[in-house]
């Protein structure tokens, strides 16, 4: 039976933190905009309190969530066991796009491991918590993480990664503004 909780606890924390993969989801204003769901993975999210979570933004082919909380917030994170216990964890709340040179997003990436790019850091306010039986999800056993980014990043100068950001990342599916050229351009942020 699906249940909620007050905050995120550190047995909470602790399941999410094993979690391979997680989605993201969001959606725009317009009844006839596009909902958007995209899969993370790796080390990129950290629970930064009882009601905050926080994940890097890799440089990608889409702006869909930036573009997204930039228009209203919203944002839910589904974590699914897909080894041991069933278990589905939602995180619903309020989002926002922390860039480099804001306030705070130094302090932020410093929680991370290295990474080649990054070009955000997204950071959820948490107002609901709930899990439900994850009974339909399949086991499904993790193996490695892909190395096709990494691969691509480095082979990649900064101008390349700039630009491609430019053109893929200006405006939404849906035409919402994502990040303007003058916030690409200082975006790829690049430490190992």
């Amino acid at each position: 039976m699906a249940k909620t909780f007050a905050k995120i606890d550190d047995a909470l924390a602790q399941w999410i933190a094993q979690q391979h993969l997680y989605f993201v989801a969001s959606a725009p204003l317009s009844a006839d905009g596009h909902i958007n769901c995209s899969p993370k993975g790796g080390d990129t999210l950290r629970v930064l309190g009882a009601k905050e979570v926080a994940y890097l933004d890799g440089a990608g082919s889409g702006i869909e969530t930036v573009a997204h909380l930039r228009e209203n917030g919203r944002l839910v994170l589904m974590f699914c066991a897909f080894e041991g216990a069933p278990r589905i964890v939602r995180l619903h709340g309020r989002g926002s796009v922390v860039l480099p040179g804001d306030a705070g997003f130094d302090e932020l990436l410093a929680k991370f491991p290295p990474t080649l790019t990054v070009r955000a850091i997204i950071r959820l306010t948490v107002t609901r918590i709930a899990d439900s039986c994850g009974y339909g999800v399949p086991f499904m056993d993790y193996r490695a993480p892909r190395q096709d980014m990494a691969s691509y990043a480095r082979k990649s100068s900064d101008k390349q990664l700039r630009n491609y950001l430019i053109k893929e990342n200006e405006t939404s599916i849906d035409g919402l503004p994502g990040l303007s050229a003058a916030e690409l351009g200082g975006l790829v942020v690049r430490r190992e």
